[in-house]
């Protein structure tokens, strides 16, 4: 039978809506979804990467982005849902959301990007919601973060955000662009196709800092650069870990635990809201200044905040520059992770376990990652950060006045996630035995860790925190911090599940 011009039209146009009832049609892209700040390094290609990982058993393009890239977005937002229609919700997760996932080969390569990457996982409360009844093997995620308060420093969570402690959170949504606009139209779809199956609890508004700030958190540090790379996925720098894929990925080489068939590529996630003082943080380091003789007063009060950090604002480490910054190294992905704290090139004039001249054991950068202070360095305890800054610059008055507004609008601080194959391996070990243990990682007394760490054991939540070891001239000097720079807003374990979960079996 011969079509006429006219039937054949309609023809087309049903194929057409029915093929956009299933598929989700992206507007292409002319410039990068990611950003590379100084001092980060390349990113492959989706090519290379299969190439590489072919050996691996990993399948790329069915495991979620961010895990991968960590914080790499100008822009970005985390939804935070309930699911309220759990029939209708699955309907659409192994359709319309499934569609939108962004996958980590797919966010290599400009041509292959959408205009906002979509990523998705789940609470274990928001798994039993969609009659999940596989054990994923994660006490921390079975239990949930709320349990943990106590022990990760958040005693009483009277600083939590009511999302986290008196309401359901089933999972969240990161939606990530190069501006919020893009990520508000991406949203208004979402929420367009999903309906009343989802009501959302909590958002976290993220914008990487302007100018020569990009990369930095709001304290002025230069952020997430001693990522772990997954072997097969990256190739690594000097000084840089690389670790098998099963450190991040359930399922895969590395992961010792046994795990659903249906969950291997899948991740879970430690979800932080973590608010900083920062007008207080830069006065405490202007009233404890150091008094090294050759250097400024401006010299002495940044070299506190290095020897707090571990690095200078560059990035560059103070255990290859311990008093004075050299930017340079801070910019050059081949230098700035190239350390030990070890250093054999002094013999016997340097001892490890004992000695903090060129960095305090109390230090962020060592707390996170020992380094030599394990032989071999371990593998399991690695994450990868995926975090980005939230909330406004410091305004006018904050700055005069040294101290932070109360405006809720005027909140700042980090939207912190970490992706590991184990919690208990991972976020919690570096929080608890690391951060918050003054005795790590030498057996000596000597401090938290000086940004991240707390001695909390009760309200209201600012114990004292001495910590010796940061002056290099006396390190039995003792520096108390009576307020803590970074108070947790709450947070929830989650598990970001592969792609192709989205279908079978949770929207089954």
């Amino acid at each position: 039978m011969k079509l006429s011009s006219i039937s054949l039209a309609v023809v087309l146009l049903l194929q057409q809506g029915l093929a956009g009832a299933s598929t989700i049609k992206f507007q292409k892209r002319t410039t990068s979804l990611l950003v590379k700040p100084r001092g980060y390094l390349d990113l492959p290609t989706a090519n290379q990467v299969r190439a590489a990982s072919a050996g691996t058993g990993v399948d790329y393009d069915n495991v979620q982005s961010y895990i991968m890239v960590g914080m790499r977005k100008l822009a970005e937002v985390l939804y935070f849902f309930e699911i309220t229609d759990v029939e209708k919700f699955k309907s659409k997760l192994g359709t319309d959301i499934h569609d939108r996932i962004l996958s980590a080969l797919k966010i290599l390569d400009v041509d292959t990007q959408p205009m906002t990457g979509v990523n998705i996982a789940f609470s274990q409360a928001g798994l039993t919601a969609l009659g999940i009844k596989d054990d994923l093997n994660d006490d921390h995620f079975r239990e949930g973060q709320l349990k943990d308060a106590e022990m990760l420093g958040d005693p009483g969570t009277i600083n939590w955000v009511p999302a986290f402690k008196e309401t359901k959170v089933h999972g969240f949504f990161t939606l990530a662009s190069d501006n919020h606009d893009n990520i508000n139209a991406e949203w208004n779809s979402i929420t367009a196709a999903l309906g009343n199956s989802i009501k959302e609890v909590h958002r976290l508004k993220g914008d990487a800092r302007p100018g020569d700030q990009l990369g930095h958190e709001h304290f002025g540090y230069l952020d997430g650069v001693a990522q772990p790379v997954a072997d097969g996925y990256q190739p690594g720098l000097p000084g840089q870990k690389v670790v098998k894929p099963g450190i991040l990925l359930v399922g895969e080489d590395g992961d010792t635990v046994a795990r659903p068939s249906w969950a291997k590529g899948g991740s879970f996630g430690a979800f932080r809201q973590l608010k900083q003082y920062v007008p207080e943080y830069h006065r405490f380091l202007a009233d404890n200044a150091l008094n090294i003789p050759g250097l400024t007063k401006q010299e002495n009060i940044d070299l506190l905040g290095a020897r707090i950090v571990g690095r200078w604002k560059s990035g560059t480490p103070i255990d290859l520059h311990p008093l004075k910054d050299d930017p340079s190294v801070g910019a050059d992905p081949q230098r700035l992770n190239n350390f030990t704290f070890a250093h054999p090139e002094l013999g016997d004039a340097f001892d490890i376990k004992t000695n903090q001249t060129f960095c305090p054991f109390s230090a962020h950068a060592l707390k996170s990652r020992p380094r030599a202070h394990f032989q071999p360095e371990d593998e399991i305890h690695h994450i990868v950060r995926a975090g980005i800054p939230f909330g406004p610059e410091l305004t006018e008055e904050e700055i005069m006045t040294e101290t932070s507004s109360e405006d809720p609008a005027l909140e700042r601080g980090i939207s912190f996630v970490s992706y590991q194959s184990n919690i208990a391996n991972g976020f919690v070990t570096v929080q608890k035995e690391f951060s918050n243990n003054p005795s790590f990682p030498t057996g000596m007394n000597t401090g938290v860790d000086g940004l991240t760490g707390t001695t909390n054991t009760g309200p209201p939540g600012d114990t004292a925190r001495p910590i010796k070891g940061l002056d290099p001239l006396d390190p039995e000097k003792t520096i108390v911090f009576t307020k803590d720079a970074v108070v947790s807003r709450g947070g929830e374990y989650f598990f970001a599940p592969p792609i192709s979960a989205l279908k079978s079996p949770l929207s089954e």
